[in-house]
């Protein structure tokens, strides 16, 4: 038997076949792509990885010339499967030939089906007739892939048609509506407004959280609050209570309580009761509730999915795109509190193993596709070395953790005090028991220490009774996470895709921010479209849309069907627009120039100096009266620009307000102010004696350091293009040159010498062994021949 198994990307390929073939697998090379070959008895494997989906739908050549194809007929082609890694594609051809049994093991979600249907298309080709199985797994550990090729079962054709259903309709929705809206608002070329299905009603909702925080109308409360103190053998204990009334709306009301309660030195306790309270685990992760989380200690969604996913490659996590909530009976608990032990949370694992029964926590959502995330493998630190793979690695740790630890234990308390008639309450809250919150440290805990009263008994007041004024705060803005859930909730997107919905949206520049608020681009879209074809706003047709999909893989609907009736909402959807398409373009065209606007020019003062982008796609500061102006300045090519409230205090320029990476600087735009010198200025030229080296920036907006005598002096130094340049008036130690500091997001700060050829630099790339040695002129090499090198079976890899 001849086997040829294909896996979704290289990494999964080295780990299904290492552990296949116990470590013995060799590497061959087909068509340029890699392949691992062993034996099983007297069967031979040959194991290959694509890179995802390798066959794209994309519209006929004749369809993509924006200018002349009439958006009607967009709306109902037909569009083509394009292979778009050739040299992959190639070397499936090839292995087919010579394959009896084909085994698809690639991830088991929608997407997952639709790549190893697409592998299967191109197989197919060369060889109809060939057998086709699946091997369906949920985590990349010897036990769960030897158990699935134990175990397998047919390709799900309908689950992959509904993802294939989903490519044809987002491409439909994504070509007709950012065309529309492209050339409707003069927006083409690299500056073209891409919008879409899914992506239009989730920016939907953080414009209509921004509009509710804009429209907040803040009101006036005042609170009373009096501290009372209860005397005991050991030592007094002091406690705060507050008026039982809440806020009061009305000031005069607030200050008759106030005055009554004023008058009385001690308060008489009316009630008093204490209880104990049993606080339940969190439910295990899904990938809602995972990305959530992982926004919490600050990571972004899509980061956050993608780490997770590094971590499921390498074997050290369950697959992290599921809706379960419910651990199923095949994941042993016992077992997987074993494998931490090999890890820095072995004695946590230790102590949670001795429980006589281990009894998880459940969500609301059982599903049987796959487990919830949890780790499936015990590291070390010095094998997940990034900090912020470890960060992830530890959540899904530690949440396991808590979702098989003991309940935690909650003493609580609440007494009602009459103080001049005024009732006051107060409650305590400690934990007698952490339970599980031991294990999960995420979550902060605020105790408030109430002594035990009695009622009956007197109390003395200590220090005054205060009254205090506050206002009602606005809603708060989504976070990443927030988001998520609530795209959930109104069913925008998928598990798989909501991540990436918002990704999208930073990428095109529709909202900015840590927390999600929309750009006047994001915000000028929305509001053009509410007032002309509000439909594509708002949730219920995509979710319907996402129903039809999901339908498609139950069986229940067809893919044809659901296309049809996508193409048909679409179809009236864009007649709405070409009816307002004159008002929808001014209304974005408008908004655009609002946002591009930064200030008035500093040399005509006639102009406004605006954002442009040239031919090649960077961009920088222009006079909007050039050719009479050519005042131009160089902008960072990466993050949002905006133009400060105020003019520069020095020289009176504009002032550019640059946010990046959740860094967010001001600083003048014109280069020749003393604020703009003394923010750029790295030390004097040492080649020409004469000018100062400075940050500057080049035609396609890289920065450099530069000599200001330039061009008499061309004495330059390259620097990061990322991160916070500060000068400092060190020199390197080993050649003389200057020293920098840069501020890097996710890394601590470091120090860096401008000298590419420091020797410092040179005897630390010698020791790494990254400097190579040139052979003596005229030495010719011979080829090498390069022998198939056996993939090692991880030592730590799980037995069972």
């Amino acid at each position: 038997m001849r086997r040829l198994i294909v896996t979704e990307k290289f990494n999964a390929a080295v780990r299904i076949a290492t552990i296949l073939s116990d470590g013995k697998a060799k590497r061959t090379n087909v068509e340029g792509t890699s392949v691992f070959e062993f034996s099983q008895g007297e069967d031979r494997v040959r194991v290959v990885g694509l890179r995802g989906h390798i066959i794209n739908l994309d519209y006929p050549e004749a369809l993509n010339d924006w200018a002349r194809v009439d958006l009607k007929e967009l709306v109902w082609a037909e569009p083509q499967k394009v292979v778009t890694a050739g040299k992959i594609g190639a070397a499936l051809k090839q292995l087919a030939a010579d394959a009896d049994e084909v085994i698809i093991a690639t991830d088991f979600d929608r997407e997952g089906e639709l790549i190893g249907v697409e592998a299967l298309g191109l197989i197919q080709e060369v060889r109809p007739e060939v057998r086709v199985r699946r091997a369906r797994f949920s985590a990349l550990t010897k036990w769960d892939i030897e158990s699935a090729f134990a175990n397998l079962v047919e390709v799900d054709h309908p689950l992959a048609w509904s993802a294939e259903s989903r490519q044809s309709v987002d491409l439909a929705w994504g070509a007709v509506l950012t065309r529309f809206l492209s050339i409707a608002s003069k927006q083409l070329g690299r500056d073209y407004l891409s919008v879409g299905r899914v992506q239009s009603p989730t920016l939907a909702l953080v414009v209509d959280r921004e509009r509710e925080i804009e429209d907040f109308v803040p009101q006036d409360y005042w609170t009373l609050h009096a501290r009372f103190r209860k005397d005991a053998k050991d030592a007094a204990a002091e406690f705060e209570a507050n008026h039982e009334h809440g806020p009061f709306w009305a000031h005069p009301e607030a200050e008759a309580a106030f005055e009554l309660a004023e008058r009385a030195p001690r308060g008489l306790v009316r009630e008093y009761i204490q209880n104990e309270r049993e606080e339940r685990p969190p439910p295990p992760f899904n990938t809602t509730m995972f990305v959530a989380e992982a926004n919490r200690i600050g990571f972004g969604a899509a980061q956050a999915m993608k780490i997770a996913e590094d971590l499921y490659q390498s074997g050290y996590i369950s697959y992290p795109r599921t809706d379960n909530t419910v651990y199923p009976s095949s994941v042993n608990l016992r077992t997987v509190l074993e494998k931490l032990q090999d890890s820095p949370f072995a004695e946590e694992a230790r102590t949670l193993a001795t429980q006589e029964r281990i009894v998880a926590s459940r969500g609301r959502t059982q599903a049987t596709d796959h487990p919830p995330i949890y780790p499936v493998q015990g590291v070390t630190r010095e094998k997940v070395k990034r900090n912020d793979h470890w960060a992830i690695y530890e959540l899904v740790v530690r949440r396991f953790f808590a979702t098989v630890a003991p309940n935690a234990i909650a003493e609580t308390a609440e007494t009602k005090i009459d103080l001049g008639g005024q009732l006051f309450l107060a409650e305590g809250y400690r934990i007698k028991d952490p339970g599980w919150r031991k294990y999960y440290p995420y979550w902060t805990v605020r105790e408030a220490i109430l002594p035990a009263l009695t009622t009956g008994e007197f109390l003395d007041r200590v220090g005054p009774v205060t009254i205090r004024e506050d206002r009602t705060k606005p809603p708060a803005r989504y976070s990443e996470g927030s988001l998520i859930q609530g795209m959930e909730r109104v069913g925008l997107g998928t598990k798989s895709t909501r991540h990436e919905i918002i990704k999208k949206l930073y990428d095109r520049k529709f909202i900015e921010g840590k927390y999600p608020s929309p750009t006047t681009s994001g915000r000028a879209v929305i509001e053009a479209l509410e007032d002309h074809a509000q439909r594509i706003t708002e949730p219920e047709m995509t979710a319907h849309l996402e129903a039809d999909m999901a339908a498609i893989a139950t069986g229940t609907r067809s893919r044809e069907d659901v296309v049809r009736e996508s193409q048909q909402m679409l179809s009236e959807v864009l007649e709405t627009l070409e009816a307002n398409r004159e008002a929808i373009g001014q209304e974005i065209e408008a908004a655009l120039r609002e946002q591009n606007y930064i200030g008035k020019c500093n040399v005509c003062k006639e102009g406004n100096l605006t954002v442009i982008r040239s031919r090649r796609g960077s961009r920088f500061l222009g006079c909007d009266r050039y050719p009479a102006c050519r005042n131009t300045h160089p902008l960072p090519q990466m993050g949002i620009i905006q133009g400060a409230e105020e003019n520069c205090p020095e020289c009176g320029a504009p002032m550019i307000k640059h946010t990046d990476r959740g860094r967010t600087t001001t600083y003048c735009v014109a280069s020749d102010c003393p604020s703009v010198r003394e923010k750029n200025f790295i030390g004097r030229c040492e080649k020409c004696g004469t000018g100062e080296l400075t940050i500057r920036h080049g035609n396609y907006g890289k920065r450099f350091v530069g000599c200001s005598s330039y061009p008499a002096c061309n004495n330059s130094y390259p620097l990061p293009q990322r991160g916070l340049i500060v000068p400092t008036e060190e020199r390197c130690k080993s050649c003389g040159h200057p020293v920098i500091k840069v501020i890097s997001r996710g890394r601590p700060p470091w120090v860096l010498c401008l000298n590419m050829q420091c020797p410092a630099k040179e005897a630390k790339r010698k020791k790494a062994g990254k400097v190579k040695v040139k052979a003596k002129s005229g030495a010719k090499r011979a080829p090498r021949k390069r022998k198939p090198a056996p993939v090692a079976i991880a030592p730590d890899l799980p037995t069972g």
